[in-house]
């Protein structure tokens, strides 16, 4: 059980009795979970554990540490996985994927914080051990702060500059104080952060790529490993933590493998075959047409729809603003007005998505369709002559065509606006004062970008630009977007319901030249510095809510991304054998609850 100890101004200001201890820490309010909670609510505490999955993924891997900038995007999946589970490492606390940002105990049994999050003591759970059987020390904790600081990627690199001071309090105590470098999210966010057996990692080589099997805390140790094609874990019948509240109902195989395929044409046969145990399904298309085989039709595969509870998230594409041909929002703006989506959606798509216009749509933490506040106009202060005032008073959407591909009137205002950015058509080419045609290159990686690309190009080279398109393979794409080399790319933000510090990464200017950082915008704006910063200070729900619509607004505005479309529902194929509790937590469907029914 997690314990927190906190001062009574704070249970005050949570509207809770200073004399009962929270049991979790949450971003905004409490932990919905009562301090005796036995397991998450979307788990099924009663599985019976044992049996295999087999995961596929299209790509390669060369490498088993993520915490690394070398091979960052070629990790073997399951070391550290959102979407597998963190099978190999831990973090001090476990995410409740029914709550939009709340912590409980893993790593570190209770915690201890202030009200104005000035410092985070984890103490740790005198049960948990090592994979080799050591215990988890404070020792490991803080080594583990300093070798990411020293030797891994962003973001595991920056932490400690947040931190005035790290110390170890006690026999099971760590506690970090904070500098004013930090923020409320701060003391989450070390939650959420890995920890690494000092006895056991060599720090002269640990930014080195190896697929040596490590020492980790987690459920599973690794079994086999064939370089570029499979990884195979198994469940470490020892584990400490498999009693805890927070992981009752997870880690339900006895073997995991993750299989790589080159591509998802591939990877689906596999899936087809029985080869592969889950196939999470992305395209409307496919999941309409694709499933007509012996497997669907005898009931040995199913058919899941999930409806999660989420911000749609950004999908689009991202116009890199290091290029010159970018630095001009209204150059942006106007190529945004091209895109035909009425027509993309109608022949690539048979109209099953939803065109996306905010960051946040379908959350209350959107902009779109709602006039800035009182409250949202004090906080953005001058900031808000920058933001489009269609988009301040909540009237801004993107052009509705009429489905043609070549809808005049839209071109017409793009055009217009293509024009306010300095450029004009001449002999039938977009060229700007000096003459030079507005030429740029779409990167994609796969089959499916590449028709959105193309759909594209073909409204472009109607107002006479020239855009090429070049699809490059997996590991040209993840090292060209590493170092930001590339015009245009499509890229997916995801948005939760408790954004934060990942929006330092993806807009701000500290993000822009990081390689291994997720501004593929190349964003530097001071003020949207500055909202990103409302966001991480922001106490109340009424003050948060304000930040996020801002940043939405100011992002927006900003035409960085050429916003697509998103589906309002999660598609996965199963083989039957692999069993799921019924509904999803408000975060989805969560493989590492799932099981082997072959084992009931």
């Amino acid at each position: 059980m997690l314990r927190v100890i906190l001062p009574i101004a704070f249970t005050l200001f949570c509207g809770a009795v200073a004399a009962a201890p929270l049991h979790g820490i949450a971003m905004h309010g409490q932990p919905s979970l009562p301090p005796d909670y036995k397991h998450f609510s979307y788990v099924n505490p009663g599985v019976k554990k044992g049996g295999k999955i087999t995961y596929g993924v299209v790509g390669t891997f060369d490498n088993l540490n993520p915490f690394i900038l070398k091979s960052m995007r070629t990790t073997a999946r399951g070391m550290w996985d959102p979407e597998y589970g963190n099978l190999v490492y831990e973090s001090l606390m476990q995410r409740s994927r029914d709550e939009p940002f709340t912590l409980y105990g893993l790593l570190a049994e209770t915690v201890e914080w202030d009200e104005d999050r000035t410092f985070i003591q984890f103490n740790l759970n005198p049960k948990a051990k090592w994979s080799d059987g050591q215990p988890v020390t404070p020792e490991d904790v803080i080594f583990s702060f300093e070798l990411l600081r020293d030797k891994g990627r962003v973001p595991f690199a920056s932490r400690l500059s947040l931190v005035s001071k790290m110390e170890k309090i006690g026999e099971h105590g760590v506690r970090f104080t904070f500098n004013d470098k930090a923020d409320r999210e701060t003391p989450m966010v070390f939650g959420l952060m890995p920890v690494l057996p000092k006895h056991a990692i060599d720090p002269e080589t640990f930014d080195r790529t190896t697929l040596v099997p490590p020492v980790g805390s987690g459920p599973y140790k690794i079994k086999t490993v064939k370089p570029g094609e499979s990884i195979t874990y198994e469940r470490d019948p020892n584990y400490w933590g498999k009693d805890i509240p927070s992981k009752v109902g997870m880690d339900n195989y006895d073997q995991i493998t993750v299989q790589y395929f080159l591509q998802d044409t591939t990877l689906f046969e596999a899936f087809k075959k029985g080869d592969i145990d889950v196939y999470p399904d992305g395209s409307p298309g496919h999941w309409a047409t694709a499933y007509d085989f012996p497997a669907v039709s005898s009931g040995t595969v199913i058919k899941d729809t999930f409806q999660p509870k989420l911000p749609s998230g950004m999908f689009g594409f991202v116009f890199n603003t290091r290029r010159p041909v970018f630095a001009n929002a209204k150059v942006r703006e106007g190529l945004s007005l091209i895109f035909d989506f009425e027509w993309a959606n109608r022949t690539l798509y048979s109209n099953a998505y939803k065109r996306t216009q905010s960051f946040w749509q379908n959350s209350a933490l959107s902009s779109f369709g709602v006039p800035a506040d009182a409250r949202e106009i004090q906080m953005l202060g001058p900031i808000k002559e920058k933001i489009d005032p269609a988009v301040l008073d909540g009237t801004y959407k993107l052009p509705l065509s009429d489905g043609s591909g070549r809808d005049r009137n839209v071109l017409k205002q793009a055009l217009q606006t293509l024009k306010e950015g300095g450029y004009s058509i001449k002999d039938g080419k977009m060229v700007d004062a000096n003459g030079k045609l507005l030429a740029f290159e779409i990167m994609t990686q796969n089959a499916d970008q590449e028709k959105l690309a193309i759909a594209y190009q073909r409204s472009l080279h109607a107002l006479g630009i020239a855009a090429s398109i070049r699809t490059v393979d997996d590991s040209q794409y993840q090292s060209r977007t590493n170092s930001f080399d590339y015009d245009v790319i499509l890229k997916s933000y995801p948005s939760s319901l408790s954004p934060g510090n990942e929006q330092l990464s993806y807009w701000s200017s500290a993000a822009r030249d990081r390689q291994g950082s997720s501004n593929f915008a190349g964003v530097t704006d001071p003020d949207v510095d500055t909202l990103i910063r409302h966001i991480l200070t922001a106490r109340s729900d009424e003050d948060f809510t304000a930040a996020v619509r801002s940043h939405d607004r100011l992002l927006l505005s900003g035409h960085y991304v050429l916003p697509l479309y998103h589906l309002d529902q999660q598609w996965i194929a199963r083989n039957k054998r692999i069993g799921r509790p019924d509904g999803a937590p408000l975060y989805g469907y969560q493989l590492p609850v799932w099981w082997d029914q072959s084992v009931q």
